[in-house]
């Protein structure tokens, strides 16, 4: 009875065995060189492929599992049955989808992973990443052109920004400050702020991994596409400012710029501290503030003389930190020349400077008092933003004063403008070159911007208006209506 219930037993134990091993062919695997290869890879096509936009399901519109379709590049939720990436697959023939989470591919109706080593350009595009190495070398060596999946040249760095309706505005601050260097290499690597501690539900600090990922996409040099599209990280911008800053309306880059990196500060857990986060390294410097209150003009004399003897009518001086300096342009002239023709008015750069030598005195009003101000530079930061007030805003309507300002590119010293203790002690490092510069054309309200960007690796200048790129003389900057400005310390006056 025992023999005959041996051979049984090794009967059941050799028909279970087959059915083993169909498991474990069904299941996706690395080491399995089934699944290594799909028939259907050749259908892919990276023409189509947009990976700028936001990461949620066409129809659905939900975050959760979104599979990008490698065919028509839509992009659809899930991936099991009666899904809309499913029912996609198979209503369409579209079979060879990207989960773009875990940046996994995979062959839909069949449902198994597909593991091939021609996808890695799709994975890079969609999440680029650089090492210290190759961060390193962007300004020192000759750049190589990239080429699209189309065949179009462009350099990395220097690649245009889409303007969904009116969001130009921010475009050419995002072109600015992907120039400066120090922000730039800390914003290609998402290890520099990984380690950042942020309470649970701190949402604010989107913004920060989208300016990363924006910043990684324009140093792509394996783009399949010449320009970018600030879709998301513009998202990000519209709802941390709640809709203060739209992409459907026009807007003032300065007010952006001021909001943008004073956000990104705190996002970073940066406090009033100078090197609390890697935007005040860059951008902080500090300055002295001289107020005086001036007397009511009715008084007579010995009424004035009696209130400037009192503690209130005294000089106060307050220390404050800035992040960009407002330069005020002189007002044009009202009448026109000898020739009937309106002269186009022109004002130096170091005469604009001249507000903050610590001696010249402004004018503040107030609703009922009015002050005498003077500011004094103590420490110049290592990247000095200009604004240059353009837009002056009365009861009845915005005016734009359409003074040229005279600047050189190269060399210009800020040393003028430091305090005389502070003068002795950074006399080498007051030199600066121009980095960037923002343009505004047309009328105050419906005009549009522009920028003006260095490459310093090839030390070439590229003038940026949306999806427009095109190289540009330095002499022709500066016969431009500049409106920001940034300046890098020269590196060899360190």
């Amino acid at each position: 009875m025992a023999q005959t219930q041996a051979p049984a037993a090794k009967r059941m134990k050799l028909e279970k065995k087959p059915a083993n091993l169909v498991e474990e062919d069904d299941t996706p695997s690395v080491f399995n060189p089934k699944y290594r290869v799909c028939p259907y890879l050749d259908t892919i096509n990276r023409n189509l492929l947009d990976f700028d936009f936001e990461k949620l399901c066409s129809i659905s519109l939900t975050r959760i599992n979104v599979y990008a379709c490698l065919v028509c590049g839509k992009y659809f939720q899930g991936r099991g049955t009666n899904t809309h990436a499913y029912t996609h697959s198979v209503g369409e023939a579209h079979h060879v989808f990207l989960n773009l989470h875990t940046l996994r591919f995979y062959c839909l109706p069949d449902n198994y992973e597909i593991i091939d080593s021609s996808l890695d350009d799709i994975k890079y595009v969609l999440n680029p990443t650089f090492t210290r190495q190759e961060i390193s070398k962007l300004d020192q060596l000759q750049p190589k052109h990239s080429r699209t999946v189309d065949g179009v040249l462009y350099l990395p760095g220097v690649v245009g920004l889409n303007n969904i309706k009116a969001n130009d505005y921010c475009n050419v601050v995002l072109h600015a400050l992907s120039h400066v260097g120090p922000l730039r290499d800390y914003f290609l690597r998402e290890q520099s702020y990984a380690h950042v501690k942020r309470p649970p539900g701190d949402s604010m600090f989107t913004l920060v991994q989208r300016f990363g990922e924006l910043m990684r996409k324009m140093w792509n040099p394996r783009n399949f596409k010449s320009h970018v599209s600030p879709h998301e990280m513009l998202q990000a911008v519209v709802l941390w400012s709640s809709k203060r800053f739209q992409i459907t309306e026009q807007g003032d880059p300065i007010d952006f710029l001021s909001w943008f990196l004073n956000t990104l500060h705190r996002a970073l857990k940066g406090n009033k501290q100078p090197n609390s986060s890697i935007l005040y390294k860059i951008f902080l410097g500090e300055m002295k503030i001289y107020t005086r209150k001036i007397p009511p003009v009715e008084l007579d004399d010995a009424a004035k003389a009696q209130l400037l003897a009192t503690e209130e009518y005294k000089d106060q001086v307050e220390y404050t930190n800035f992040i960009y300096l407002t330069c005020d342009l002189p007002p044009p002239p009202l009448f026109t020349d000898e020739f009937r023709e309106n002269i186009i008015p022109q004002v130096n750069l170091y005469q604009l400077l001249g507000k903050f030598n610590g001696s010249a005195e402004k004018e503040y009003k107030t609703y009922k008092d009015n002050f005498m101000k003077r500011f004094e530079i103590t420490r110049l930061p290592q990247f000095i933003i200009l604004y240059i007030k353009r837009f002056t805003k009365n009861t009845f309507f915005l005016e734009k004063n359409p003074t040229i300002v005279n600047f050189p590119i190269k060399n210009v010293d800020f040393g003028d403008i430091l305090g005389m203790r502070q003068r002795d002690k950074d006399v080498k490092d007051t030199k600066y070159n121009l980095v960037a510069n923002i343009v505004h054309d047309g009328d105050p309200k419906k005009g549009t911007y522009r920028a003006h960007i260095l490459h310093k690796a090839n030390g070439q200048w590229y003038e940026m208006q949306d999806l427009h790129v095109t190289e540009i003389l330095p002499q022709m900057i500066t016969l431009t209506e500049s409106y920001i400005q940034i300046y890098e310390r020269c590196a060899d006056s360190s």
